[in-house]
Parts: C-alpha cells; sequence; structure tokens
C-alpha cells in the first residue's frame, strides 16, 4: 500500500516539461503515520502549529499528508490569508520600484554627509574625530532601516503564516544560493526588491529564468561589482556619476575588468568549485559581462514617480567587444547576447545540475546527502531543463527522504529554529525588531551573509555551545512570554509544540508546570532537529 496512494501530481514547468513520474514511494520505504506528516513539515516548512497538529489527528496523517503534498507541489497558488495580505498592504516601501529605492539611498547618504558637516569641528570644516559621528549614522538610518525593516518583515511574517510553506523554504533556500549582503551601500534598500522580484518568482519555476533575473537585478550588479567592470580604457561620465543616487562613490568608479561577478557565478550560482573551469575562464566571463550595469541615470529621472521599470541596462560603450575564449568555445562579438548565451550555457551544464542537486539533498535530505539521489536530482535537472518545481516533486519522491535515518537527523538552522518557534507557539505576526537582534546574536542576521557563499545549511556551522546557549535563552523568554500572558494553558491543550517530542522528552517534563513544560520542550534536543 502506498504512503499516498491517490496523490498524481503534474507538474508543468515554466519550459513546458510535464513530470510522467510516480507521485510517492511506497509505505516500504517511507515513514508512514503522524511522524511522517511532521517531517514533512519540518523538512518542507517551518515546522508544524497546532492547527496543523490537529488537523493531522482530525483527517488521518495520511489523507493530511497527500492533501498537503498537493497544495505545495500541484502547481495551484495558494492565497495568503486575508490578515497577511492587509499587514503586508500595509508596508509602503514594498511597493517602491528600483529607481525609488536608490532614490531612497541617495536621501540617506545626502542626509548622512548634512549631518557630518554639521558636526564638523568649529572653523575647521572637519569631524571632530575621525569616526563617523553617531548624527550621519542616525540620519543615513532614518531613510534605510524602514526599508529593510519592513523587507524583513514580510519574510518572517510569510514564513510564519503563508499556507504556502515550501515557497517560504525555498525563498531562504535560493536567497542564500544567490547571496547579496544587506551591509553594502545601496543593496540595504534593495534586498527586498532583490528577493520579490528575482528570488521569490522563480522558487517552483526555471533555474535559467531565476538565473537571468538575479543577473540583471541591481542589488546582484553592485554586490558582486559588475557595474564598476568595463572594458579597457572605458572613462564613465562625471556628471552623470555625480547627480545620480547608489551610484559608486568616487574612488569606486569603474577603472578596468572586475571579476567578482563571473567568479561567482560559475564558483557558487551554477558550476560549483570543482566545476571544470580555469582561472582564463574567469577572465574571459567577466570580459563577455562587461557592460551589464545598473542606469542610474534611469533612477534619477524615475526616483520619484511610481514607474516599475527596473534599472538594468546593457551599456556597449562598457562592453568589452573583442572575441572571447570561455569554455573550450569561441564567443564572437555579440554585446548583451553574450552574456545570455554564458547564462545558457551555465544553466544547462551537467556540473550546473550537479551543484544544485547536492544543495538541494543537502538542505532537505542529509548533511551528507546519499550520492544516489544525489545522481538522480542531477539527471532530473538536466532532463527537465531545470524545472525547479520537477526536480523539487523528485526530491520528495525519493526514498532517501522519507527514510527513518534521515527524519529528525538535520540540525536546524537559527532562522528556522526561530521560526518553528513561534509557529509552534501560534505567534503569528510579532515585532520583528527583537527577533532580528535574536538572529544576530545567533550568528545569523537576516540578510546579513557578508559572503557571497551565503549560510551553510549542514550542523557543523551551528552546532556549538554558544549557539545552543542562545537557544535556550530564547526559550525562556518566550515561555515566559506565554506565561505572562496566561497562553500556556492552551497551547498544552493544543499540543501543537510537544506532538514534536519523543515519548521520552514529553515524560520527562510531564511534572514541570506548563510554562517551564514550554521552556524545555522548545530548548530540547528533539526540537533543535527537523
Amino acid at each position: 500500500m502506498s504512503l499516498l496512494p491517490s496523490l498524481a501530481l503534474r507538474a508543468e514547468g515554466s519550459m513546458g516539461t510535464k513530470s510522467t513520474s510516480p507521485a510517492v514511494p511506497p509505505a516500504g520505504q517511507a515513514h508512514a503515520g503522524q511522524q511522517g506528516a511532521l517531517h514533512a513539515l519540518n523538512r518542507l516548512g517551518f515546522g508544524p502549529t497546532a492547527v496543523d497538529v490537529a488537523a493531522i489527528a482530525s483527517q488521518g496523517p495520511q489523507a493530511w499528508l497527500q492533501d498537503f503534498l498537493t497544495q505545495q507541489l500541484g502547481g495551484s497558488p495558494l492565497n495568503l490569508p486575508p490578515a497577511l495580505q492587509g499587514q503586508l498592504a500595509a508596508m509602503p516601501t514594498l511597493q517602491l520600484s528600483q529607481g525609488e529605492l536608490l532614490s531612497r539611498f541617495r536621501q540617506a547618504a545626502k542626509a548622512g554627509r548634512e549631518a557630518k558637516r554639521q558636526a564638523a569641528a568649529p572653523g575647521t570644516g572637519e569631524p571632530a574625530n575621525k569616526a563617523e559621528p553617531a548624527e550621519a549614522q542616525n540620519a543615513r538610518r532614518e531613510f534605510v532601516r524602514p526599508v529593510v525593516l519592513e523587507a524583513s518583515s514580510q519574510r518572517i511574517w510569510r514564513a510564519l503564516q503563508s499556507p504556502a510553506q515550501l515557497e517560504e523554504v525555498l525563498v531562504d533556500f535560493w536567497f542564500n544560493h544567490f547571496n547579496v549582503f544587506v551591509g553594502k551601500g545601496p543593496v540595504s534598500v534593495l534586498v527586498g526588491s532583490y528577493e520579490r522580484e528575482a528570488i521569490r518568482p522563480h522558487v517552483l519555476g526555471n533555474f535559467r529564468q531565476m538565473l537571468g533575473a538575479v543577473a540583471k537585478h541591481p542589488a546582484m550588479l553592485i554586490y558582486l561589482d559588475n557595474v564598476l567592470s568595463v572594458a579597457p580604457g572605458y572613462r564613465p561620465p562625471a556628471r552623470a556619476l555625480q547627480s545620480a543616487p547608489g551610484a559608486p562613490p568616487a574612488a569606486a568608479r569603474p577603472t578596468g575588468l572586475n571579476e567578482n561577478y563571473a567568479r561567482e557565478l560559475m564558483e557558487l550560482h551554477t558550476l560549483g568549485v570543482d566545476g571544470g573551469y580555469s582561472q582564463r575562464d574567469v577572465t574571459e566571463l567577466a570580459r563577455i559581462f562587461t557592460g551589464w550595469t545598473v542606469n542610474y541615470r534611469r533612477a534619477v529621472i524615475e526616483g520619484g514617480g511610481a514607474n516599475g521599470a527596473d534599472l538594468f541596462e546593457f551599456d556597449p560603450r562598457r562592453h568589452d567587444g573583442g572575441s572571447k575564449q570561455w569554455l573550450g568555445r569561441s564567443v564572437p562579438p555579440a554585446g548583451r547576447a553574450e552574456g545570455e548565451m554564458a547564462l545558457d550555457v551555465l544553466a544547462a551544464h551537467p556540473a550546473t545540475a550537479r551543484h544544485i542537486a547536492f544543495k538541494l539533498a543537502q538542505a532537505f535530505v542529509a548533511d551528507a546527502p546519499p550520492p544516489a539521489l544525489v545522481q538522480r536530482l542531477q539527471a532530473r535537472f538536466l532532463e527537465s531543463r531545470g524545472d525547479l518545481r520537477a526536480l523539487m516533486r523528485s526530491l520528495v519522491e525519493a526514498e532517501e527522504f522519507w527514510q527513518s535515518a534521515n527524519i529528525g537527523a538535520k540540525f536546524k538552522t537559527p532562522y528556522q529554529y526561530l521560526l518553528s518557534s513561534l509557529r509552534a507557539l501560534g505567534v503569528n505576526a510579532p515585532e520583528v525588531g527583537p527577533l532580528l537582534g535574536w538572529l544576530a546574536q545567533a550568528g545569523m542576521p537576516l540578510y546579513g551573509a557578508q559572503t557571497p557563499d551565503g549560510y551553510k545549511a549542514v550542523a557543523a556551522a551551528w552546532m556549538n555551545a554558544d549557539a545552543l546557549a542562545q537557544r535556550v535563552q530564547l526559550a525562556g523568554n518566550l515561555a515566559k512570554r506565554l506565561s505572562r500572558s496566561g497562553d500556556a494553558a492552551g497551547l498544552a491543550a493544543h499540543g501543537g509544540l510537544f506532538a514534536q517530542l519523543s515519548a521520552d522528552t514529553r515524560t520527562a517534563i510531564a511534572k514541570e508546570p506548563l510554562a517551564m513544560q514550554v521552556a524545555l520542550a522548545l530548548g530540547s534536543p528533539d526540537f533543535m532537529r527537523c
């Protein structure tokens, strides 16, 4: 008897490919019952809520799991709860165009300069000390902080409330794969736009389309310095740079070829570090992508308007128009088409398929993923031409996903731990500021990974004494708040949290007061794993 006998998902990818593979592995290979349903919620979502646990009990684990997987992978959009829709609509910066966001950054920079000038030592025109005065930092934050806070709020509130839990998990995965750092200049105001426009629409779409959207977004072009990469001898128009919002500062104006984006495009975004390319391939790819830049002048013109046009442009004046030799092929001069060709080649490359298959299997199955699973996912990636819905479906249908040895085997990242704690406690729209502070203390600030490889998804990165102490402290604080609000008794009655614990853990904490039970449950080894 199959675990999900009537489930017949048919994924249609953005390139028109249809899956014909069977639905889900047989029950003999799968972990049936409530534990299987909870496993799906922990790996394909941010953990069960009390409502989920009640629905599993009411509907029966097998029927519930069938419905859940159909919803997550079936292709029909899931509506957001009205309350969440209202919360998102009330955040004005989520509606700003790329030009308006860069205009906001320009205002921040101007306010910072003015505050710095006012703080200068009298009669000298110079700051009283070498450190940037707090007034300048505060002036900039007034413009930038609301944008970052609303981007962070929408991410966390969606993760807590959206029924499309797999989409939320994949947004975290793919943002991390294509990481940009919020602390790098204009990226601060663009990070939310990057997630909304380049990542979220494609997480269950097509890899090539996401790769192209990432390559053209100003956040990535600025973060990995492709805006600075130009053909030899190119000199930017000085007047345009001086009046453009978010433009590179004078010391960082284009001076030549910059290989940062080309290197990370092959090493991190596509082929992988062992993908078979050379330093010459990096240089040649950097030449191919000269001219892919941000139109700062368009931002000046549209900065105050509602025009949502993106700011990517190919500037032929910046482009290296010579022939190139890249990955064993000759690339004749073709302007922007050279870069599009390179993205096509990289997206369809077997090394890319292996790299993506390994990372997905590591994130969703085990820190050391089974090689056979990685090989099957690699083959699926290639035959579906990068159809990410089909790829996720193959992963969920894999025997390895449901094997007992892999259930509860992943150590939650701080982000997963925080969200699963809040979902288990029924907290839907918390004040986000304190949560961001906890994530920073736990070593995983939201949008705060400085290096292009993002955060690790393995236990070795997060399992240490300090991290465990942070989690125990958070568990205690959440339990205290619930105790003060009188919700602890309700939590115990619903069992949304305690259903995730082993029988031994439940027995061990049963004699404690309810608030203490909540703290012990959240701080238990059972709950720290998924």
